[in-house]
C-alpha cells in the first residue's frame, strides 16, 4: 500500500477547510469559533476517551513513553540550538522564540487519524499514549522561550492549555484504574470523530503563506528538523528501544507528523509574529506528505 495515500483523506479535509474559508461565506469569522470549540472541548474529549477506554499496562507502555519523550526532547534541543549554529547567529530572538515550537510540536489531529488507519484501535491508543506524555513536555518547551522564563506567566499558560489538562488527567485516571461508564462511551466516541474532521478542516481554514521569506534560514532550519532530522532520530530510537512492531510503526509515524496547527495561535496570543509562524505551519502541513512516508520507510515499515 502507498503510505502517502493514507494521508489523502486527511489532506482532503484540510484542503476543504481552506477552500470553504476563502471562497464561501463561511470565512474566518466562522472558523475562529470552530477552532476554539475543537481546541477547548472536542479535542480534549477525544484525547481523554482514547487514553482511558483501555487499561494501560505500564510495563508494556513504558518503552514507548520513554521513546516518545526522548524523541521530543531531541527535537527541543535541536530547535533551541538553531541561533547558535553557523549562518543563524544573530537570528532575531523573538522570531526564533515564536517559531522554535514548529520544529518539535506535532499535529495531533493528523496523528490520531493516521494511527487509527495504520493499526486500528491499538494504534489509536499508542498515539494517545505518545500525545499524553509528549504534549505537556512539548507545550512547556514551546511556551518557555516566549515568556522568557517568567515563572508566573509560564505556569498560567500551562494551566490554561486544554491539551495539557486533558492528557495529564487522562493518563492519571487510567493509571489509577478509572474507567468511563459504558453508557458514556458512544457519546465520547462521536465527539472524538467530530473533533478529527473539524480539526483538520479548521487547520486548512487557518493556512497562510505570508511572511515566509522574512527569515529564510531560520525557516529552513526549523523545517529541516521537523521533517528530516526528527524521523532520523526516531529511526535511531526504534533501533535502540525494545518496541513491538505496532509501537515502532506508530513512533515512526509520530516523528513524521506536520507541526501543530495551533502553533500560530499560540505565537500570536503571546505577542510574537503569528503570520510568520502560520507560514511555517502551512509549509509543514504540505511537507508532511513527504516526511510521513519517509519516516515509515526508514525502518522498512509498511501499513498492515
Amino acid at each position: 500500500m502507498n503510505t502517502a495515500s493514507l494521508l489523502l483523506p486527511d489532506f482532503a479535509l484540510i484542503l476543504c477547510g481552506y477552500v470553504v474559508c476563502r471562497y464561501t461565506a463561511l470565512n474566518r469569522s466562522v472558523w475562529e469559533p470552530v477552532e476554539r470549540l475543537v481546541y477547548y472541548f472536542l479535542f480534549p474529549v477525544l484525547l481523554f476517551h482514547a487514553m482511558v477506554r483501555t487499561p494501560l499496562d505500564v510495563a508494556a507502555t513504558s518503552g514507548l513513553m520513554g521513546a516518545g519523550v526522548t524523541l521530543g526532547l531531541a527535537g527541543v534541543l535541536m530547535a533551541y540550538s538553531l541561533p547558535h549554529l553557523p549562518g543563524l547567529r544573530g537570528t532575531d530572538a523573538r522570531l526564533h522564540a515564536g517559531s522554535a515550537q514548529v520544529a518539535f510540536r506535532f499535529n495531533s489531529f493528523i496523528g490520531l487519524a493516521l494511527a487509527e488507519r495504520l493499526a486500528g484501535a491499538q494504534g489509536l491508543q499508542w498515539i494517545a499514549v505518545l500525545i499524553g506524555v509528549c504534549v505537556p513536555i512539548l507545550n512547556i518547551a514551546a511556551v518557555w522561550p516566549m515568556v522568557g522564563g517568567g515563572g508566573r506567566q509560564f505556569a498560567k499558560e500551562l494551566l490554561r492549555n486544554p491539551l495539557v489538562v486533558a492528557t495529564v488527567s487522562a493518563l492519571a485516571f487510567n493509571l489509577l484504574g478509572g474507567r468511563l461508564p459504558e453508557w458514556l462511551l458512544p457519546t465520547t466516541a462521536r465527539i472524538g470523530s467530530a473533533s478529527i474532521a473539524l480539526g483538520l478542516m479548521a487547520a486548512g481554514a487557518g493556512l497562510q503563506l505570508s511572511q515566509l521569506g522574512l527569515a529564510p534560514r531560520l525557516s529552513g532550519g526549523v523545517l529541516l528538523i521537523k521533517h528530516l532530522l526528527m524521523p532520523v532520530a526516531a529511526w535511531g530510537i526504534v533501533r535502540l528501544a525494545a518496541l513491538d512492531n505496532t509501537q515502532a510503526m506508530v513512533l515512526m509515524a509520530f516523528s513524521g507528523l506536520p507541526t501543530a496547527s495551533s502553533a500560530y495561535v499560540l505565537a500570536a496570543r503571546m505577542g510574537h509574529n503569528g503570520p510568520f509562524v502560520a507560514g511555517l505551519v502551512t509549509l509543514s502541513t504540505l511537507l508532511g506528505m513527504a516526511s510521513l512516508p519517509l519516516a515509515l520507510s526508514l525502518a522498512g515499515m509498511t501499513p498492515p
